[in-house]
């Protein structure tokens, strides 16, 4: 009998331990973020308090050498009113905002994970939260043999007891004793029985594995490089940090139509992928509005967002989405669905697209079509109807003439729901956010403004609100690594210099832009090598782009066999997703080079950290989907953007541009409605030559022949 309740004791012990094991967790972070706040409060001036509370009087203790917050908190009410001219109304409003700022501080503070520095407190948390995980699985995992073997063994606990006391069998009835002594052959055969020892075995192993110190820095740290997202998604439900990070990004969310979407019943029964709170909020969004844009700032997960849509429709009997997205991510979306869902896929794009739809068609799953084979499926005709339309790279569909927008538009008109996917919604004109709009809810964007300016942009923000959810990484994604942008100026040398002037005379813009990147011999490819060397010496892994295909050649020349690719647009789906792969399983220094049109969407590539574009691009849209390639949730290091620009050049005119365009995006599409409410400032300074009337390129060649003395 003591071998039967060790077994259910440690099964109580096994049972107990992920609770303990979240409470250390959360313990070692409070214990982080009050170190952490402790040290900034020491170099923090009093007078930020006035942040806090305004009209609060300080003189008279900066005056007594009161000078930081930590000095507030460091003294006692009774040693601030000993203080000369100090009354007690102002030092309970300093002890009152000084502790509100700390309290808000330590609130605010979240452990930033760095492989590189493996900072031992840390490795702590990693080693409770790895403990804790597969703690609860062995529970899970367990739990019904447990429930077996309870049923076996606990009603001959009370014989067992029985045989083991002599007095007891002394007194008893020859009968009895005969049947004390059956049941605890029983109970031994039960011990002896292959799944008891099995779960004696498995028992001995989870709770092993249940042991923090059990795992060691190299298994932890390398763990976490694999499976980032995941685990920052366990710490932050840990912390709570989850729902208070999503709570401030959905301010603008009114009070009753928040807590309509928050309290919605939502099926995760299909889904494999746990989503952090404001994924859900996402998903609930767009279950709840049902026709709407997830315009989140890339690198968050819109994918997961409306795949856990599909997967709650498919849990309530509603069975058929339909992905329209572009051919280069097709794969990415099939390999997504399998990942996070248990819904099947079928990939509606290639020779066998015909008997895939059908197939799908009767038995329902998630479907992944392009944008250019959409209205050519003859297996879904008019009238077939859906549960979900997903439209990624939506801004693909923002030209409502375009063929592609109108075969869109008609499968969006036969779906229950849809939800468009796109980082960067507004590109160059607010009449393009508004087409997108127009999609989904015409309603709304009949009453939205056609202007392209600043004025009026928070009365679109505010029209847009009902259909339009965005979320930046600095909202929610608080442990995502810092991306820090470098613009690396190079002067042109004697060759480049010769090469752009002979573009210029010839009034070719491709050819100035060429001649302004990365080509042989150019100061832009050897500065490109330097940074490349760095980055292998510093064990980070690079990503190339450019416009330009003799560009990505000179590169790849250039640094040998540390070069992959380079990704294009003739390249098939799949062998890109296979250069990406071997791109993330190679050791030691590597390159991978795209095509920013090309590699710059729908491929997650955080292996690398460091990222260099060749010369600039016309829409800063295009740069921005780049850079969150690497840049985005999973992404365990800090991100170096490295940005190659010649000086006096077309480099400088595109730069001009390139201001004016993000201004706009700044003021209509960056934020959701909440986050804009103040006051908007509607006097902003554009530089780019006035004409509007002369197409921009002739502009930009008119002013280079001028500054170059061409005529």
């Amino acid at each position: 009998v003591s071998r039967a309740r060790e077994t259910l004791r440690q099964w109580e012990a096994l049972a107990s331990a992920p609770a303990q094991l979240r409470n250390a967790v959360r313990g070692h972070v409070a214990a982080i973020a009050h170190e952490e706040v402790a040290g900034q409060l020491v170099t923090m001036r009093v007078t930020e308090l006035k942040q806090v509370a305004k009209g609060l009087r300080l003189a008279k203790l900066e005056a007594a050498g009161i000078t930081t917050v930590a000095d507030v908190l460091a003294n006692s009410r009774e040693q601030l009113l000993a203080i000369p001219g100090v009354g007690a109304q102002t030092v309970d409003e300093v002890k009152a905002a000084a502790e509100h700022f700390a309290e808000r501080s330590r609130a605010d503070t979240r452990p930033r994970f760095d492989p590189q520095r493996r900072d031992p407190r840390h490795t702590r948390i990693h080693a409770h939260l790895r403990a804790e995980q597969t703690a609860s699985a062995a529970v899970g995992d367990l739990r019904e043999t447990v429930h077996r073997f309870r049923e076996r063994a606990m009603p001959y606990f009370a014989a067992a007891d029985r045989a083991g006391s002599r007095l007891a069998m002394l007194f008893s009835r020859r009968k009895r004793r005969a049947e004390t002594l059956a049941r605890l052959e029983i109970l031994e055969a039960v011990n002896a029985a292959p799944e008891t020892l099995a779960l004696e075995r498995d028992l001995a192993a989870a709770l092993d594995r249940a042991r923090p110190e059990r795992w060691t820095s190299d298994e932890l740290w390398r763990d976490y490089e694999r499976r980032a997202a995941s685990v920052n998604t366990q710490l932050a439900k840990l912390t709570g940090s989850d729902v208070e990070d999503a709570g401030r990004a959905e301010d603008f969310v009114g009070a009753d139509l928040r807590h309509e979407i928050e309290t919605l019943p939502f099926d995760r029964s299909l889904l494999r992928t746990d989503l952090r709170y404001y994924q859900l909020f996402g998903a609930k969004y767009v279950a709840h509005q049902r026709k709407a844009i997830i315009g989140d700032e890339m690198g968050l997960g819109k994918t997961i967002q409306a795949l856990a849509v599909a997967a709650h429709l498919a849990a309530n009997g509603q069975r058929r989405t339909l992905v329209v997205c572009p051919a280069s991510v097709v794969p990415n979306w099939l390999n997504e669905i399998r990942k996070h869902t248990h819904l099947d896929a079928f990939s509606l794009h290639g020779p066998d697209r015909e008997d895939e739809a059908r197939r799908w068609l009767r038995r329902g799953g998630v479907a992944v079509t392009t944008f250019n084979t959409i209205d050519r499926l003859d297996a879904l005709p008019q009238r077939s109807r859906f549960a979900l339309v997903i439209v990624d790279e939506a801004h693909y569909i923002k030209n409502p003439d375009a063929k592609r927008s109108k075969a869109v538009g008609d499968v969006i008109r036969r779906s229950k729901r849809a939800v468009l996917l796109s980082g960067t919604p507004m590109e160059n004109r607010v009449q393009e956010f508004k087409s997108l709009v127009g999609h989904l809810r015409p309603d709304i964007a009949d009453r939205v403004g056609e202007g392209d300016d600043v004025v009026g942009a928070t009365e679109f923000r505010q029209a847009v609100a009902p259909v339009y959810l965005r979320r930046n990484q600095e909202d929610v994604l608080t442990e995502l690594p810092e991306k820090i942008e470098v613009e690396e100026w190079v002067r042109f040398n004697a060759q480049d210099e010769d090469e752009y002037r002979e573009q210029v005379r010839r009034r070719n813009l491709m050819g100035m832009r060429r001649a302004s990147s990365a080509m042989p011999g150019s100061a832009k490819l050897e500065r490109l090598a330097e940074l490349v060397d760095d980055a292998g010496d510093e064990g980070q892994k690079v990503i190339v782009f450019s416009y330009f295909l003799d560009v990505l050649k000179a590169v790849g020349e250039r640094l040998g066999d540390r070069a992959i690719g380079p990704i294009t647009g003739k390249v098939a789906a799949p062998k890109r997703q296979a250069m990406v792969d071997a791109f993330t399983r190679r050791e030691g220094p590597a390159v991978i080079l795209a095509q920013i049109e090309a590699g710059g969407v729908g491929l997650n590539i955080q292996s690398a950290s460091v990222v260099v574009l060749a010369e600039p691009q016309w829409k800063p849209s295009i740069e921005q989907q780049a850079v969150a390639r690497a840049h985005r949730m999973g992404q365990t290091r800090r991100v170096q953007v490295h940005r190659l620009l010649a000086k006096d050049g077309v480099d400088d005119r595109i730069r001009e541009v390139q201001e004016h365009k993000e201004l706009l995006f700044e003021h209509y599409a960056r934020h959701s409605d909440a986050k804009g409410t103040g006051p908007m400032a509607t006097a902003t300074a554009v530089a780019t030559l006035e004409d509007d009337s002369i197409p921009l390129e002739q502009r930009i060649i008119t002013a280079e022949r001028a500054r170059l003395g061409l005529g």
